[in-house]
């Protein structure tokens, strides 16, 4: 008998990045996990030349599929192929999230909870709140309570870097984070179906089974990307404040304003700045039909406030506008 499980739980480790979680992370989802035995947990190993997460992995906790790929292949392509083995496995739900948090007990089961009591959720976000890891304490600064979609497809984490007074505990999301977010794996195959456009069900990716994260986008936005697609099929995304879990984020907002824009994309890295990029203009690319003439309009604004911010302080990025040219006429229209 092919054997079902309720939940499958993915996370992808890097390197040096990651390994200095690992024995505040684990402890604390197997702990988040007791009193659930229907699970199982996979871990997508995206380090190149460093075998600590896998050495402490499979030594301290042997009951975790280990993958190792011997080179990153993106966030996306790593989630896809853990979650494929998800739902061969008959998996309900799949609980992503990434190995730089600590998870409440209660987190998990609360998230469970809310999936199974709204059929027509396809997906449900934790509250996330601020681990500052080397300070060892947990805060009460929101990281992310959700994406939130504005105009011109801009992506947002809502409340990003506001003190959590309980004021987004009811609020209206797009989706999770890719930092923490469970989906429902019978959402996510309908989505990636090869009949999906001949049946007329928005957000599949013509053909594209197994995709559920758009592997060209390697890694930023592609959970935006997913949670606008799920939100076009017709599912719904929920919040749920009473899961929480702390992230130690490394690449966040620097909060309102052009002085804050500045800071906070002087402290990223080169590479994060260009996939991102690139990634939010393939999302223009992909939905541009969708949106409405002031939709449209602020998109036109973006683009060009983009390019002029380029242009003047990181004229690298403009590289990416060749790559986008390359891929343009296989970005799927939506």
């Amino acid at each position: 008998m092919e054997f079902k499980m309720k939940l499958a739980i993915g996370f992808i480790t890097y390197g040096e990045h990651t390994a200095k979680y690992l024995p505040y992370f684990l402890p604390s989802l197997f702990k988040a996990l007791a009193g659930l035995e229907d699970y199982k947990i996979f871990c997508w190993d995206n380090s190149e030349d460093n075998k600590n997460n896998v050495e402490f992995i499979a030594n301290t906790y042997p009951q975790v599929e280990i993958t190792e790929s011997g080179k990153n292949i993106g966030f996306a392509a790593a989630y896809n192929k853990m979650m494929g083995k998800a739902g061969k496995s008959g998996a309900e739900y799949f609980l992503v999230i990434n190995p730089d948090t600590v998870l409440a007990p209660e987190a998990i089961k609360e998230l469970i909870g809310i999936m199974d009591k709204d059929k027509t959720s396809g997906s449900a976000s934790p509250k996330v709140l601020k681990w500052d890891f080397d300070g060892s304490r947990e805060t009460n600064i929101i990281d992310t309570c959700g994406v939130k979609l504005k105009a011109g497809l801009k992506f947002v984490d809502l409340g990003q870097g506001e003190i959590d007074k309980g004021q987004h505990d009811k609020a209206e999301i797009l989706g999770p984070s890719g930092a923490a977010g469970i989906y429902r794996m019978s959402a996510l195959e309908r989505i990636t179906s090869p009949l999906a456009p001949l049946l007329g069900r928005r957000g599949g990716l013509k053909g594209r089974a197994g995709q559920y994260f758009d592997e060209r986008m390697f890694m930023y936005k592609e959970d935006c990307d997913l949670a606008y697609r799920l939100k076009l099929a017709g599912f719904k995304a929920r919040l749920v404040s009473k899961a929480i879990i702390y992230h130690d984020r490394t690449v966040s907002s620097a909060g309102k304003g052009f002085r804050a824009l500045f800071r906070g994309r002087k402290a990223r890295k080169r590479q994060e700045k260009e996939r991102s990029f690139l990634n939010q203009h393939i999302i223009f690319l992909k939905y541009w039909h969708l949106q409405g003439f002031l939709g449209k309009l602020v998109i036109i604004l973006r683009i060009l406030a983009m390019f002029i911010y380029v242009l003047l302080f990181e004229q690298y990025l403009l590289g990416q506008y060749g790559k986008l040219r390359l891929i343009k006429g296989k970005i799927d229209k939506f």
